[in-house]
């Protein structure tokens, strides 16, 4: 049987050990102030040379191909299994390594203890986007100049100075590269922008979004303005509300989900787009028993409910159209006055029909069209009793002479194909 011979850094690591063995029963408690301090410093500056050595070891192990061992995909995931780490973990140490093997500097610094893994991470990140058709001379200057930045600024501040590195050191094309790299930004954070949003079935929503830079500090911007102190105290004051104890001190999290909450509401819907003819608002229907101070609950277009309280306050806000049955209402029958259905008729509609009156259809509000249902061409009147949502779709269905329908007690329309 061949015998395993012993490598200079086997030895070492297990060197390491054995010091570690020695300190691991040592009492902290009779360090003073001073060596805490400097034990602290030290301790950091082993964890930064150590995270070098590792570095150097995983750049090893892809060279002879460590992964191979047990079939692993990949070195980082052998890795992630021998270490008992998260793949997460392991693959950003595998890109460390890569990073460090092509940025010298930057490795020998962390084999010094100069920076630490978090400062290396952020330099090679902001040496990796450089353009590639930088000069030698050029790459080497921002490697050398982000290191000695190391000494005096953390992780967050070299980020920073990272994406500026080319003002410092090569002037000449910096304001060229970042004008490129704004604008492929720009258009990948277009491309990359989504919405989710979810009932979670408890009477709230939940959602996540990705915007590009710009709508995001839009945003913030506007959540900040209603969240602003002297804002939430004149707001108060408006409702009679007290200011509570202590407010100044509430979480930022809470008070700026406060403050897009009213931002929603107060949206004025005038200024949204339109569709299926009526602004994209929520309509809130209620009994005028519930809009004089009864408890019965009003229905969202939407097809989720709320409380009479909240019906109330909304029907004095912007955002929501109110309907009350039973109360004052706008005219509904115009006859031949008109060939559009108004805007009174089309909420009527959309709180009648809840949406597309085809039988199997879910399409909302939202996506229908107004249908007459005596077309105007022969005579037919624009009322909502002769009227009905469609969705796109089957509003071309049911004016395609290929198709007969039907109207059920239920006011859904029924499809039959003519043979």
């Amino acid at each position: 049987m061949a015998t395993l011979t012993a490598h200079p850094i086997d030895g070492a690591v297990a060197r390491v050990h054995s010091v570690l063995d020695e300190v691991a029963e040592a009492p902290v408690w009779s360090m003073g102030q001073e060596v805490t301090a400097r034990v602290l410093v030290e301790i950091a500056r082993a964890e930064a040379r150590l995270v070098e050595l590792r570095s150097r070891a995983l750049s090893q192990a892809e060279s002879v191909a460590v992964q191979e061992r047990n079939a692993s995909p990949s070195l980082a995931v052998w890795h992630a299994n021998a270490t008992r780490s998260t793949k997460r973990e392991s693959f950003r140490e595998v890109r460390l390594a890569e990073g460090l093997a092509r940025h010298e500097l930057v490795r020998e610094a962390l084999g010094r203890g100069d920076v630490n893994a978090e400062q290396a991470v952020v330099i090679t990140a902001a040496l990796e986007v450089l353009p590639e058709d930088l000069g030698p001379g050029v790459l080497a200057q921002a490697e050398k100049t982000l290191v000695a930045y190391a000494e005096v600024h953390d992780a967050k501040a070299l980020k920073i100075l990272g994406r500026r590195i080319l003002d410092v050191v090569a002037p000449e094309v910096a304001e060229v590269w970042e004008a490129e790299r704004l604008a492929r930004e720009e258009r990948e954070a277009e491309k990359a922008a989504v919405f989710r949003i979810r009932e979670d079935g408890h009477g709230r929503y939940r959602g996540t979004f990705t915007v590009p830079l710009l709508v995001g500090q839009m945003l913030e911007k506007a959540v900040l303005a209603y969240a602003a102190p002297r804002h939430q105290i004149a707001n108060r004051a408006s409702t009679g509300a007290e200011t509570p104890e202590g407010s100044r001190r509430r979480p930022s999290a809470v008070r700026l989900g406060e403050a897009f909450v009213e931002l929603i509401e107060r949206l004025d819907p005038t200024a949204l787009p339109k569709a299926g003819g009526v602004n994209a608002t929520v309509v809130v229907t209620m009994t005028l028993e519930s809009l004089t101070g009864g408890l019965a609950t009003a229905a969202l277009d939407t097809g989720g409910c709320v409380s009479a309280g909240t019906a109330r306050r909304l029907a004095c806000e912007a955002g929501i159209v109110p309907v009350v049955l039973g109360g004052r209402s706008q005219p509904l029958d115009v006859g031949r006055s008109r060939r559009f259905f108004t805007y009174a008729q089309r909420l009527a509609l959309l709180v009648r029909d809840r949406g597309c009156t085809a039988v199997g259809c879910e399409a909302p509000p939202a996506m229908c069209h107004a249908h007459h249902d005596d077309p105007w061409a022969d005579h037919g009147e624009t009322a909502v009793e002769r009227g009905r949502l469609l969705c796109p779709f089957h509003h071309r269905r049911i004016h395609d002479p290929d198709y007969e329908t039907t109207v059920g007690s239920d006011n859904e329309v029924r499809f039959h194909r003519r043979t």
